[in-house]
C-alpha cells in the first residue's frame, strides 16, 4: 500500500492534464469493474489506472467546489489516497466512479473549511482549436470571464451540479450519487443553476446580438 501512496503523490502533472468531458462519461463500467477487482486484491498498478481515468475529472469537480487550480489538485490527490485507503469499504456491485468522483468531492469540502482558500476563477473553459479572429478571441475571453464570475456567485450545489451536468456530460442519476443526495433535487439544482446564468450573461449576449 506504501508504494501505491506514493505512486498517487506524484499524480500532480497528470491531473492537469484534460480530456473531452464525453468521453470521461461513456466509459466501459466493464473496464472499472476488472480494474477495481484487481485494485481490491491489491494491485496497485490497477488502481493507478483508475486514478489517471478519472484525475482530469476529479480535478474539475475539485476545482468547481475550491475555486483554486493549486487547492484542487490537493484535494484530487487526497481524495484519490483516501479511496485507496478505503477501497476494502467499496461494493463492487455498485459503479466505481461516482464513489470515487464523491470521496474527491468530500477531499475538496474537507479542505476549503481547514484552509482559506485563494480567490481565482472558478471554471478553466476548453476552447475548440481553431482560427480565430483577434475580436473574436476577445469576445470569447469575456464570455469566459462572466461565466467565471456567474459560476462563482452560484451556491455550492448548484455550481458543482451544473458543472457535472453541461460540461462532465454526466446523467442526473450519477451526479445524485456523487453528491448523495436525491436525483430530483440534482434536476432542480441544474434547472434553476441554469437560469441564473442565463440571467448572469444576458447583457453581455444581447450586445452581440
Amino acid at each position: 500500500m506504501r508504494d501505491a501512496e506514493l505512486a498517487i503523490r506524484g499524480f500532480p502533472a497528470m491531473l492537469t492534464r484534460d480530456s473531452h468531458p464525453s468521453r470521461r462519461a461513456h466509459e466501459t463500467p466493464r473496464e472499472d469493474q476488472a480494474l477495481t477487482a484487481r485494485a481490491l486484491s491489491g494491485d496497485a498498478e490497477a488502481f493507478g489506472t483508475l486514478v489517471e481515468r478519472y484525475a482530469p475529472t476529479a480535478r474539475r469537480i475539485a476545482r468547481t467546489i475550491l475555486g483554486n487550480p493549486e487547492d484542487a489538485d490537493d484535494a484530487a490527490q487526497d481524495g484519490f489516497l483516501s479511496a485507496w485507503r478505503k477501497l476494502e469499504q467499496y461494493d463492487p456491485a455498485r459503479p466505481f466512479r461516482p464513489w470515487l468522483l464523491r470521496i474527491v468531492a468530500n477531499a475538496a469540502r474537507d479542505l476549503r473549511r481547514g484552509r482559506r482558500v485563494r480567490e481565482t476563477q472558478a471554471l478553466d473553459p476548453t476552447l475548440a482549436a481553431v482560427e480565430r479572429s483577434p475580436a473574436e478571441r476577445a469576445d470569447e475571453a469575456l464570455l469566459a470571464e462572466r461565466l467565471a464570475a456567474a459560476l462563482q456567485e452560484l451556491p455550492e450545489r448548484q455550481r458543482l451540479a451544473v458543472v457535472m451536468f453541461d460540461a462532465e456530460g454526466y446523467p442526473h442519476a450519477e451526479i445524485a450519487e456523487i453528491m448523495g443526495i436525491p436525483e430530483g433535487t440534482v434536476r432542480s439544482l441544474v434547472f434553476h443553476g441554469r437560469r441564473t446564468l442565463r440571467a448572469a450573461l444576458s447583457p453581455i449576449m444581447r450586445e452581440w446580438l
